[in-house]
């Protein structure tokens, strides 16, 4: 590093005073290594009176540079490193202090260097950029043609330079450093992280939370599908939660089983004398959820007029309120719900196909709570807390007859069948008596897969002669070796 006396600081000028002010000025406000010579390589290479200016990185294991940022005086990008002098560059790294070569085709140390002769360089001004003791880069500026300005007074002001860059650069890594373990930690919380007022820890759980948290993060239109009674509701607060939107208004509104009439009044709005009874104008539920989240549930459900407006809202992000001609812009996000089969509905003829499309962006599958029996216990500790003061257990008999049903009304069900057991509790403890499950028939319990109903089918006859697999082989007309692989190919869910 020069020593800056009185005579050294002397050498700078006022224009370059200026010029490092204003340097100072943009190194404090850049983010990104990439930029911190961009803005100000083009200062340097005009107070300098250079013709081009090279910012490169030094990779000391492998003895080698990497362009940051190369201009030319005319403001252009240099992207090849090979026009410049790869020779000077490493000087400045072995001798660890700013170099002046005010003629190098005559400078006995610097001469032989190929690409002086080649691309014709006349003077190089080069100095190192430091981090803490190590050697990060160096900054170099050259010139084809003009010799006179390459003097000591630059090399001062080019020093001083590389001095700012190792201050901003210090404070640019640390929050480098800083990003790197935050998206770090971030992605190890995603994979544990549960989601906001959703109980469960079973694999398909993780897997929808994972989804989750990373639909969350746009702004891309959600469609939920599952059974009724799985939480697709919670689910889509919880999006609304993790997204950007969270400060933001959310708002559902359940589609089923409402007259077309009044939920497009609902959803739009409506200009005062729209309709009898319209005594004053009213905004829709998409103008109160702008920039917000809204949550469509049973989707399926609205008429194929109404789906055209939708599809306007989602297309244009406009609406037009019942009985007004005007269109206002509305921003909500949409989320959307349903138990049906969309695709098969717009196959028929009763859903919308572009709608369709629009909606399923991002479609997340909730798992029925039958896929999900690891979770039971959890929402059975979850329900006591929520219905009850008391320090209430269950009896490890009551929590298995709850882990084996089959549960079609998935965790609204549960829910409902914790609570009336808590209302039968005298005491402190749940016990089998107290359980009482809507009685249902095979059809109607089982709305899955035929592999589900083989799952209800061989717990029940298990049960029903207390794990004896010969006798229940016998009352289902099977073989004991096919009981024995039905449950090696059902695995934990038997």
């Amino acid at each position: 590093m020069i020593d800056y006396n009185t005579e050294k600081i002397k050498l700078i000028s006022k224009e370059q005073f200026n010029t490092l002010y204003q340097i100072s000025q943009a190194l404090n406000s850049v983010i990104l290594e990439d930029s911190l010579i961009q803005e100000t390589l083009d200062l340097v290479i005009k107070v300098i009176n250079a013709e081009r200016g090279l910012f490169v990185k030094y990779d000391s294991e492998e003895n080698k540079f990497n362009i940051i940022a190369a201009r030319n005086i005319q403001q252009e990008n240099i992207d090849d490193l090979s026009v410049f002098s790869s020779g000077v560059l490493q000087k400045v790294i072995d001798k660890r202090e700013p170099c002046l070569y005010h003629d190098v085709q005559s400078d006995p140390n610097v001469s032989q260097f190929k690409s002086i002769q080649i691309h014709n360089i006349k003077s190089i001004l080069g100095v190192p950029i430091k981090h803490g003791e190590k050697i990060w880069g160096v900054i170099l500026v050259d010139s084809l043609n003009n010799r006179k300005d390459f003097n000591e007074g630059n090399l001062v002001f080019l020093d001083f330079f590389s001095n700012l860059v190792s201050l901003a650069l210090d404070k640019i890594i640390k929050m480098q450093e800083l990003q790197a373990e935050n998206i770090i930690l971030k992605n190890q919380l995603q994979i544990s992280k549960t989601i906001p007022e959703i109980i469960g820890k079973s694999s398909a759980m993780q897997k929808m939370a994972e989804l989750i948290h990373k639909v969350a993060a746009t702004d891309a239109t959600v469609l939920l599908l599952g059974e009724s009674g799985t939480g697709k509701e919670l689910i889509a607060k919880a999006i609304h939660t993790l997204s950007t939107r969270k400060d933001k208004p959310y708002l559902a509104q359940f589609c089923g089983s409402i007259p077309d009439t009044l939920l497009e009044s609902e959803l739009f709005g409506y200009k005062k004398g729209a309709f009898t009874g319209a005594n004053s104008d009213k905004k829709g539920l998409f103008e109160v959820a702008n920039n917000g989240t809204f949550f469509l549930d049973e989707i399926a459900d609205i008429s194929i007029a109404l789906q055209a407006k939708l599809l306007r809202v989602l297309q244009n992000k406009e609406i037009i309120r019942l009985g007004d001609t005007q269109v206002i812009k509305v921003d909500a996000r949409v989320i959307a719900a349903t138990n049906k089969d969309l695709k098969q509905l717009s196959k028929e003829g009763k859903f919308r196909e572009d709608l369709f499309y629009r909606l399923n962006v991002f479609p997340i599958k909730v798992p029925p709570l039958r896929e999900r029996k690891g979770d039971i216990a959890l929402l059975v500790d979850h329900f006591i807390k929520k219905f009850s003061n008391k320090k209430i257990h269950i009896d490890p008999k009551a929590l298995k007859i709850l882990e084996d049903f089959n549960w079609p009304g998935n965790v609204r069900q549960l829910e409902n069948v914790v609570q009336r057991a808590l209302i039968l509790c005298d005491d402190n403890k749940i016990v089998p008596d107290h359980i009482v499950i809507e009685e249902e028939t095979d059809e109607i319990a089982i709305k899955g897969t035929l592999k589900d109903f083989e799952i209800m089918l061989l717990k029940k006859r298990l049960q029903e002669y207390e794990g004896n697999r010969t006798l229940a082989a016998k009352s289902l007309g099977v073989s004991v070796r096919w009981i024995q692989l039905k449950i090696k190919e059902l695995g934990e869910n038997i």
